[in-house]
């Protein structure tokens, strides 16, 4: 199965809300997406599912890190020159979402619409995303934290290569440290090799836990899904269709949550 480039694919049609790609809308109230702000202080206990994990830092909830923090990094990324993206790119994308959620996933590359607002998942796809979140009761802004293997946009939303997936490694394992998540989704192929190494094979290997091994991955649960671009191209909602088995993965992603 073809991975799905980085762009955002055709709108979803709509369905029920029993279904990831229009489940509970997400909030409408204004969030804070800086991707080197602090968190700001948590919500009351009833209105946040996944309470905040305890943190090693001095504060704000993000774990310690020699001479390293989200704005640290953002900056470093900011003022890379590592590959051609670099003179390419309108700006870095570097995170969104909360620093101190037990979730972190793992995308791509920014597409065009992420590239303008310098942040990642914002468009058809990342809409989408963030209504297959809330269909098992996530928010994207609140419950997890976002990011994408590389930090600038490839020319015409190509499939990053393994060079640019190289230069940009060293950020985004500062980044899984920083976040310090126990789970990682991997939203698909190109996720699942800039991050572990497997070329192909995201069809068998969704929705499987896989152990972390090796380079800041240890302790960690990683499962690969499909990318929301490729569900917007496949919107059938039958069972055993990709958009039901992501559901299926996204459930399992709540219940491992729940049990945390």
């Amino acid at each position: 199965m073809p991975q799905p480039p980085a762009a955002d694919g055709p709108a979803a049609a709509s369905s029920s809300s029993s279904d990831p790609a229009d489940g509970p809308a997400p909030s409408t109230a204004p969030s804070n997406r800086s991707v080197g702000a602090q968190p700001a202080a948590s919500p009351p206990a009833a209105a946040e599912p996944f309470p905040r994990r305890p943190s090693s830092s001095s504060g704000g909830g993000v774990p310690s890190h020699p001479d390293q923090t989200l704005a640290t990094l953002a900056a470093a990324c900011a003022a890379c020159h590592r590959c051609a993206l670099a003179t390419t790119r309108q700006q870095v994308v570097v995170g969104r979402g909360n620093p101190a959620a037990r979730l972190l996933l793992i995308g791509e590359a920014p597409g065009a619409q992420e590239d303008a607002q310098g942040l990642p998942f914002v468009g058809k796809a990342g809409q989408l995303l963030d209504r297959m979140l809330a269909s098992v009761g996530l928010d994207s802004e609140r419950d997890a934290y976002i990011c994408n293997v590389i930090k600038c946009r490839p020319p015409d939303n190509r499939k990053p290569t393994p060079a640019e997936m190289a230069a940009c490694r060293p950020f985004l394992l500062q980044q899984i440290a920083l976040v310090d998540a126990p789970l990682i989704l991997l939203a698909g192929a190109t996720a699942l090799e800039g991050v572990l190494g497997i070329r192909g094979g995201i069809t068998k290997l969704r929705g499987q836990w896989r152990e972390g091994q090796g380079e800041g991955l240890e302790g960690r649960l990683l499962m690969p899904i499909f990318h929301p671009s490729y569900l917007l191209r496949n919107a059938s909602k039958e069972q055993g269709s990709p958009k039901w088995l992501t559901w299926q993965d996204l459930k399992e992603v709540r219940r491992r949550l729940d049990g945390l």
